[in-house]
């Protein structure tokens, strides 16, 4: 297993590991971005993201992307420059490799090395494979917040009424 910073030429495979998520959150029609947007996004003047992948040489003896680690920078009021990780992403076929695991410490250690005080992240409550990883690894998982969204026909809406 290697793991490295992305490109844009990995960009395909990892749009296809983004979408094996939304099927595995049971919302595989939620994914609207293309490879082009991740691409654009990912790799302009100013990237919005940035993201790991982990490959491994499969049975044709080629390089298959088979994780992500996908993140950007935030800020908080109390903390100061902080990386959210957006998601974090391994192939059915590839889970409980310790690739999770691998993927999970880059992130680690990017936070380290860009000295930020904080690393967050979403979990789904009903993942609890992914519950109990995390809490094994020392995070943790605040019960008194929610995530709070409004999605882009929340957003026309809102706006519509001022």
């Amino acid at each position: 297993m290697n793991i490295r910073k992305g490109n844009p030429e990995d960009m395909k495979s990892v749009l296809g590991l983004i979408q094996e998520l939304a099927i595995f959150e049971k919302e595989p029609e939620a994914v609207v971005i293309t490879e082009e947007d991740l691409i654009r996004d990912g790799f302009g003047e100013k990237p919005l993201f940035h993201v790991f992948v982990a490959e491994i040489e499969n049975d044709q003896k080629q390089k298959e992307i088979v994780g992500i680690a996908l993140y950007y920078y935030r800020y908080s009021t109390w903390k100061g420059k902080t990386i959210h990780l957006e998601d974090l992403i391994v192939k059915e076929k590839m889970r409980g490799t310790g690739l999770g695991s691998a993927l999970y410490a880059e992130i680690m250690k990017q936070g380290k090395k860009d000295g930020v005080r904080r690393v967050e992240w979403n979990v789904l409550a009903w993942n609890t494979p992914a519950v109990n990883f995390y809490k094994n690894s020392g995070a943790k998982i605040l019960e008194d917040w929610q995530v709070v969204q409004m999605d882009e026909a929340g957003v026309n809406s809102f706006l519509e009424k001022l």
